[in-house]
């Protein structure tokens, strides 16, 4: 009974430890597009220290797995849940590194005006961000009913990184000494854009953690 109160306790710790990473991913992200909208290269840095913290926490989780894996032979849904926490840290890795990307992008450019006003980019964060949130809820309930219009949510990304792609181009045609900060922005967008894959990868494994059911999202 004692070794199995442990490995209940252990199971938890492991939720834990993935929410924490999770919420600190969202937070990075967030925190990109504010220090791009009011160029703030001070957050930017900020961004870029705090990833180790994410990139450490991925190795601890990895090593959670690894042992609860070993030790304890998890069957059905517990089996599931481990599998999927390997899993769905890469992807919050992969935010936290899209997020410190966007924050190198902020560093650059400084205090650089924009070429273009920031309305289609914080609006790709700020749904992506709500997808990431949703997934952090869905992991912790079990409730995927809010994972299933993640489809939907992503087209409206997919979208918003055309419509931001077709201004940039066109900016840099009529003006091109504003090209270089227009590349900036294209890859934020195009950043974004990943992040919101992401959150799809996630969602998918939550979905066939409480189901046992494989479904692409996005």
């Amino acid at each position: 009974m004692a070794v199995r109160k442990e490995y209940i306790e252990d199971l938890e710790k492991l939720k834990e430890e993935v929410l924490r990473m999770g919420e600190l991913a969202k937070e990075s992200a967030k925190n990109a597009i504010t220090a791009l909208v009011q160029r703030d290269t001070e957050l930017a840095s900020k961004i870029l220290k705090e990833n180790a913290i994410i990139d450490d926490l991925e190795f601890d989780i990895e090593n959670r797995c690894m042992k609860l894996l070993a030790l304890q032979q998890p069957m059905a849904v517990d089996l599931r849940t481990i599998g999927t926490c390997m899993k769905i840290i890469t992807d919050f890795d992969r935010i936290s590194d899209l997020a410190g990307d966007i924050a190198e992008i902020v560093r650059r450019i400084g205090h650089e005006p924009h070429v273009k006003p920031l309305i289609d980019i914080p609006r790709m964060s700020e749904i992506a961000q709500g997808m990431i949130a949703d997934c952090l809820k869905a992991f912790s309930s079990q409730d995927i009913k809010i994972l299933e219009d993640f489809s939907e949510r992503d087209d409206v990304i997919d979208a918003l990184f055309d419509q931001v792609r077709r201004e940039l181009i066109t900016i840099t045609i009529e003006r091109p000494r504003g090209i270089a900060n227009a590349g900036h922005l294209l890859f934020v967008a195009l950043h974004l854009e990943r992040i919101g894959d992401h959150a799809c990868n996630i969602a998918s494994r939550i979905i066939y953690m409480v189901t046992g059911e494989k479904r692409k999202l996005g």
